[in-house]
């Protein structure tokens, strides 16, 4: 098994995503201490942001920097059986560095394909959970429901590439006050101890 490690979060040590989802590896590699990690911080070396620069150029005949870049990020997803990405929510959306990650992974022909049934995802035998932290209350029954562009953005653009297993392990409210954030991270390990490898 192969599990590749995305981290997105600015916050360092103090990062509410970053804690799950080392916590995520962690409990994933008790139950399958054989399997290998690839670990991808986009912060600490962001890729290069969509660009014809970047995307219009032949990998084999006159590769530039960038588009190698992209390459090796979208390798290291078709590797991997699981991928564990930590996302906070910025802005009521995903980290642009993370952003740019997911731009590289949306590929025709390798991730996804146009048939004569409209788009066929390619990564259906991947498995995605998804580490989130959100500063407020953005849930369905939340009056801010409509402004939650993280995890939904994030069901969309992996559901297009033919992903069934999306899981979020999510602590929300980490910023209403210190024993809110330590309750919804209690509420978020509970969860990942109930992860399975398989």
């Amino acid at each position: 098994m192969n599990i590749l490690h995305i981290d997105s979060s600015i916050q360092g040590e103090q990062s509410v995503t970053r804690s799950l989802s080392s916590a995520i590896v962690t409990r994933l590699r008790e139950q399958r201490p054989d399997a290998q990690l690839t670990y991808r911080d986009v912060v600490a070396t962001p890729l290069p942001q969509f660009s014809g620069d970047a995307m219009a150029v032949d990998l084999v005949a006159a590769p530039t920097p960038a588009a190698r870049a992209l390459a090796a990020a979208l390798d290291e997803v078709l590797a991997a059986n699981i991928l564990v990405i930590g996302v906070p929510m910025y802005n009521f959306g995903i980290p642009s560095q993370l952003k740019s990650w997911l731009d590289a992974l949306a590929v025709p022909g390798r991730t996804f394909r146009y048939g004569a049934n409209g788009v066929e995802g390619l990564l259906g035998d991947k498995r995605v959970i998804v580490a989130s932290s959100r500063g407020g209350f953005y849930g369905p029954e939340s009056p801010m429901a409509a402004l939650e562009h993280q995890e939904s953005y994030l069901r969309a653009f992996f559901g297009f590439l033919g992903v069934t297993r999306l899981e979020v392990v999510g602590a929300e409210g980490v910023r209403i006050s210190p024993e809110r954030a330590d309750v919804a991270l209690r509420q978020a390990l509970a969860q990942v101890a109930q992860l399975q490898a398989a």
